[in-house]
């Protein structure tokens, strides 16, 4: 999973608890956190004072320490993470949808939507209801491949066959 990616997972995360999202700076230092930076350089390369890096970093741990009901330093600001993030994949393939309150969303932006509106005014039949779960199980596949899980992670986060998802292009 790269950065930008990780940053909106922290940013939604973020939102969804406090109903704030990250802004510049914060974004920067988790940023600079996952690479490894120093405070010091975080402040040098986007023009910020050391000092109101240091304060801005700490306050950012207090809210994400919040967030993710955990304590959360430098230190381990990335662990934190990784198990959240793999914690949504996991709910996600054990439920079909997040339960939590921390969500990974898909974005279409495409012009037209790539499958019709369903009437909700109509009950689904059996083959509409499986052709929304399959619907949807290659959207997730698709979602997980974009956040860098090859297809033998997928298959086991959303426990499916590995041939299933090898198909799912």
């Amino acid at each position: 999973m790269d950065s930008p990616q990780i940053l909106q997972f922290v940013d939604e995360t973020v939102y969804t608890k406090t109903g704030k999202h990250l802004n510049n700076l914060q974004r920067r230092i988790i940023a600079g956190i996952l690479n490894r930076q120093r405070y010091a350089d975080v402040a040098e390369t986007y023009a910020y004072s050391a000092k109101h890096v240091k304060k801005a970093s700490y306050e950012l741990l207090q809210i994400l320490s919040e967030v993710f009901g955990e304590q959360v330093k430098k230190s381990n600001l990335e662990s934190v993470l990784e198990r959240h993030i793999n914690l949504n994949i996991t709910t996600l393939g054990n439920n079909n949808t997040f339960k939590n309150s921390n969500k990974i969303n898909y974005v279409n932006n495409c012009s037209n939507p790539s499958t019709p509106t369903p009437d909700k005014t109509q009950p689904e039949t059996p083959d509409l209801q499986e052709e929304n779960q399959n619907q949807t199980k290659i959207e997730t596949i698709h979602r997980l491949r974009q956040f860098g899980l090859n297809d033998e992670q997928i298959a086991e986060a959303l426990n499916l066959p590995l041939d299933v998802v090898k198909s799912m292009d």
